[in-house]
C-alpha cells in the first residue's frame, strides 16, 4: 500500500501540470480579459482612469487624439476591441499592468514556476494576494461541505441499508416519496423557504440571515462561540442537505439488495447467522465499496459547486461564490489559483479514497496492480 500511495503522490505533479496547461490555454481565447475591460471603462470614464496612467499631467485627450490621428493614417488597429484612438504606450502599460507584456508561453512558465512554492499571484481586482483571498474564504466552503459531507453521509447510508431490508414495505415506499420530493427542489428554493419561515422574512425571526458567525463573536466566551457558529450554519447545511441525500440513499439501497441476494449471504443465513451478523459482517463491506467510489465526486460537488447558490442565498462569502465572481470579472490569477487548490484537493481526496477502500475490504491490494 505505502508503494501505491507514494506512486499516486507523485502523478499529482503531471496531473496538475496538465489541468493547468488546459486552463491556461483556454483562458488565452476567452474574449474580455483584464485590458479589454479595462478599455471598456476607459471609453466611459476616461477622464478618472487616464490621468492615473498618465501621470496625472492631463495631457492624455491630446496623446489619445494624437494616437487616433495616427491610426487614421497609417491604418493601424489595435489587437484590443475598443482601443482604437488610445495611445499605443498607454495600451503597453495596460499589458504590463496586468502581466500581458510578456509571451503567454512565458507568463505560463512563471506561473508554474511559482505554483510550486504556492505563490498564486495577486487578484487584478482586490489588493490582496490570492492565496490569502483563497484562505480567507476557505473556512466558510470548508463549514458548508464538511458538515453537509457529514450528514449527508450518517443520514443515508443507514436509511439505504433500511430501505434494502424492507424492500417493497410500506417503509420504502412512503420513504422513497419523501426523499424523491427532497430531490425535486432545489436547493437554492428550499433555502429560501427556509428563510422566509425562519429567518424573519414572513413567520418567524429563528435563525441569522447572513454571515459565517455574528459580528461581536470574537468576544464571545468559547461555548457561545461554538453555539454562535452553529447558529448560523443551520439553515444552510438543512437546505444542502434536504437535496444532497436522495442519490446517495439509493445508491446505498440498490448497492446493499444487490449483495444481500448473493450466494454467500445465503451461505451465511444457512450457518444460523442472525440477520444483523449476516449485514454488517457480511454484507457491509462489499456493498460500501461503490459508496465509497461515489466519495469523492459528491465532496467536491458539494464542496465547490453545491455550494455557490447558498452562499448566495445566505450571503456567506465563500470559496464557491469568490470562483464565479471571478470568472465574470476575468480575474484569471483568482480563476486559476482557485482551480490549483480545487484539484490538489480533489487528488488528495481521491486518495484518501482509496485507502479506506483498503480498511473496508482489506481483500484489496494496490500494490499488486500497475495503477
Amino acid at each position: 500500500m505505502l508503494t501505491y500511495i507514494l506512486r499516486r503522490l507523485a502523478l499529482i505533479i503531471p496531473t496538475i501540470f496538465g489541468i493547468l496547461t488546459v486552463s491556461f490555454v483556454v483562458i488565452q481565447f476567452v474574449p474580455g480579459g483584464p485590458v479589454e475591460r479595462m478599455i471598456a471603462q476607459l471609453q466611459g470614464h476616461g477622464g478618472d482612469v487616464a490621468s492615473r496612467f498618465s501621470g496625472g499631467n492631463g495631457d492624455f485627450s491630446s496623446g489619445a487624439a494624437s494616437a487616433n490621428t495616427t491610426a487614421q493614417l497609417t491604418g493601424q488597429s489595435s489587437q484590443y476591441r475598443g482601443a482604437q484612438g488610445l495611445d499605443p504606450e498607454f495600451i503597453k502599460e495596460l499589458e504590463a499592468l496586468y502581466g500581458f507584456d510578456k509571451p503567454a508561453i512565458e507568463r505560463f512558465w512563471i506561473m508554474i514556476k511559482n505554483y510550486l512554492h504556492f505563490d498564486l499571484g495577486n487578484s487584478y481586482y482586490r489588493d490582496v494576494g490570492v492565496l490569502d483571498l483563497v484562505l480567507e474564504k476557505m473556512p466558510v466552503s470548508i463549514s458548508l461541505g464538511l458538515w453537509s459531507t457529514l450528514i449527508i453521509y450518517l443520514i443515508s447510508i443507514p436509511l439505504g441499508i433500511r430501505k434494502a431490508v424492507k424492500d417493497g414495505q410500506s417503509f420504502d415506499v412512503w420513504s422513497s416519496a419523501v426523499i424523491f420530493i427532497g430531490y425535486a427542489i432545489p436547493s437554492f428554493l428550499f433555502a429560501i423557504l427556509l428563510i422566509i419561515l425562519f429567518a424573519g422574512g414572513r413567520y418567524f425571526d429563528l435563525f441569522p440571515l447572513r454571515g459565517l458567525v455574528s459580528d461581536d463573536w470574537d468576544v464571545f466566551p468559547w461555548w457561545k462561540q461554538i453555539l454562535d457558529y452553529l447558529w448560523h450554519m443551520t439553515l444552510p447545511i438543512i437546505a444542502m442537505v434536504i437535496s444532497g441525500f436522495a442519490g446517495l440513499t439509493m445508491l446505498t439501497k440498490n448497492s446493499f439488495l444487490d449483495e444481500i441476494g448473493k450466494q454467500y449471504v445465503l451461505t451465511a443465513r444457512a450457518k444460523g447467522l442472525s440477520e444483523h451478523q449476516v449485514l454488517y459482517g457480511h454484507v457491509f463491506r462489499n456493498a460500501m465499496l461503490i459508496v465509497i467510489a461515489g466519495f469523492p465526486a459528491a465532496f467536491m460537488h458539494i464542496f465547490f459547486t453545491g455550494s455557490l447558490l447558498i452562499e448566495v442565498v445566505f450571503s456567506l462569502d465563500g470559496l464557491g461564490l469568490l470562483g464565479y465572481e471571478s470568472i465574470l470579472s476575468r480575474d484569471y490569477p483568482v480563476v486559476l489559483g482557485t482551480l490549483y487548490i480545487y484539484a490538489l484537493i480533489g487528488l488528495v481526496v481521491t486518495l484518501i479514497r482509496d485507502i479506506v477502500y483498503v480498511c473496508v475490504d482489506p481483500r484489496i491490494n494496490f500494490d499488486s496492480q500497475n495503477i
